[in-house]
């Protein structure tokens, strides 16, 4: 199954990119950096639809089976920028919902970074009910420490994810 990190960070060299490539190389894939395209926030009158959202999904859509969500913690949630990318998703339900019906079968994962241990279960949420909602299987997350090393934490997360 191919794979790929989708990294909504607001720095690219940060500690939640650092463990998005280790990630990738432990599962040989692609990570795309959502702050290298414009996606504006959505809206009820489409007016983003001509941004890179709908092409980036395309791509994502047919290239791929297993979508990595990479995001640090801000403020008890997801980054501002991967929070806007799941907006549109709406897009995929209303404008173009032949492309959303391709995302059920497709499986979903998510790796978190932070300095601190204080997430709790309901920072996953949005995730896996998103997944579910669109009838994706969610795999899981992983939570990794921009103070310490993850690598060892990656590689178990890595292999679990290529057993799925």
């Amino acid at each position: 199954m191919k794979k790929v990190i989708i990294l909504g960070s607001s720095r690219q060299n940060g500690d939640t990119a650092k463990s998005a490539h280790i990630l990738s190389e432990k599962l040989d894939c692609e990570i795309i950096v959502l702050s290298d395209y414009t996606i504006g926030q959505y809206d009820y009158e489409n007016k983003n639809a001509g941004d890179d959202y709908l092409p980036l999904m395309r791509r994502i859509i047919e290239n791929y089976d297993i979508l990595i969500f990479a995001t640090p913690v801000y403020w008890y949630s997801m980054s501002g920028i991967m929070k806007v990318f799941f907006d549109r998703i709406t897009d995929l339900l209303t404008i173009e919902k032949e492309l959303g019906r391709e995302l059920r079968g497709k499986k979903m994962v998510v790796l978190s970074c932070s300095i601190g241990n204080n997430l709790g279960e309901q920072f996953w949420l949005p995730f896996s009910e998103t997944a579910n909602y669109l009838g994706m299987a969610y795999i899981g997350n992983l939570h990794t420490f921009g103070d310490k090393d993850n690598t060892e934490n990656i590689t178990s997360f890595a292999d679990r994810i290529q057993n799925n």
